[in-house]
């Protein structure tokens, strides 16, 4: 008899969020006069506010441009799940390069053509290189990997990866010894991508967006360089043609559109880290024992079937589930100022 054992990490069938919910955001602070994301003013009862009036259908459905994209199971595969219904994935969405609302990105990122598409690698290493993003998916091993996803705002989803891990893509340029951190940036391109040149869609942020992980977070199994979803390649609401999964960090670690990675001595700058520092700290990681300054982070709205009027709340857990794999990364940091 073939005995399997579960990792941390395992998802029950239950605890799956289905796909039809990843969408809305900062039109409702307008509307209701608050302030933007970094101001005081919001509490606990705020830290979902931008997702809750999403509506429950679409006037204008959105056009999948994506194509069908097979990885193998991997050991961070789990079989015979409930997975997040895929159109809640693709309309809900924080990528404010195409929109502060969650709804916006799916619209305003139609015909964001992402081919072709390069990406370089260079700093503290041996061989510098720029990829074609052909080149990276034949030289790559894509996997499917099923993660918790746990956003900021005190929400949750469980979503189907595809991609390869980090450390495979690094290892191709030969870290130095110097390399102590590993940053990411997104595409700059102000005409195809409108949130960077206009504050009332892209959030007042200073683009392009950056993001940054320390050399052993980055070399971490459990760290995915994704180039799908749901057996198909990434819209680019969700970060075409590739985006970051570290997934006991943060949702706003999962930098999008990536095409440029630096290997570097010292610790770079992230994007809101830099908006609001006394919120968004480097690390990022899941934390119910750390609150945002406006809400709790003990537990999360989890988003499956149905309405999100209608979401669950539960437990967070530390690394959002993932502690055995990654607390040793952390062993002798206080993780409540190195939040």
């Amino acid at each position: 008899m073939l005995i399997k054992n579960r990792p941390s990490w395992f998802l029950n069938e239950n605890e799956s969020t289905p796909e039809a919910i990843y969408k809305q955001r900062r039109e409702i602070v307008k509307k209701l006069g608050l302030a933007a994301a970094v101001t005081p003013f919001a509490t606990q009862a705020n830290a979902g506010l931008f997702d809750v009036f999403s509506p429950a259908k679409d006037e204008t459905p959105y056009q999948d441009p994506r194509i069908a994209l097979k990885g193998i199971d991997s050991k961070y595969s789990t079989q015979g799940l409930s997975l997040t219904p895929e159109d809640k994935v693709l309309t809900y969405n924080n990528f404010y390069e195409f929109g502060t609302s969650k709804g916006q990105p799916a619209e305003l990122a139609k015909g964001f053509k992402t081919d072709p598409w390069t990406i370089t690698i260079d700093g503290e290493v041996a061989k510098a290189v720029t990829l074609d993003m052909d080149d990276v998916m034949k030289s790559m091993q894509i996997e499917e990997r099923i993660y918790r996803h746990r956003c900021v705002e005190a929400w949750s989803m469980n979503v189907p990866w595809l991609g390869f891990s980090l450390a495979s893509l690094l290892k191709l340029v030969q870290p130095t010894s110097k390399a102590k951190y590993v940053a990411f940036e997104t595409l700059y391109d102000p005409e195809r991508i409108p949130g960077q040149s206009s504050y009332s869609v892209g959030g007042g942020i200073d683009y392009p967006y950056v993001e940054g992980l320390t050399i052993a977070e980055a070399m971490n199994p459990l760290t995915l360089m994704t180039v799908g979803l749901y057996g198909k390649t990434l819209a680019p609401q969700n970060g075409a043609p590739l985006r970051l999964i570290v997934p006991w960090k943060y949702g706003f670690k999962g930098i999008k559109s990536i095409v440029k990675i630096h290997l570097l001595e010292e610790q770079p700058p992230t994007t809101w880290n830099k908006l609001g520092p006394n919120e968004y700290g480097f690390y990022a990681n899941v934390n119910p024992n750390v609150d945002h300054p406006r809400w709790s982070q003990a537990s999360e709205r989890f988003i499956g079937e149905g309405s999100i009027f209608s979401s669950r709340r539960q437990d967070t857990l530390m690394f959002n589930g993932y502690g055995e794999e990654v607390a040793s990364l952390y062993k002798g940091l206080d993780l409540k100022r190195n939040y």
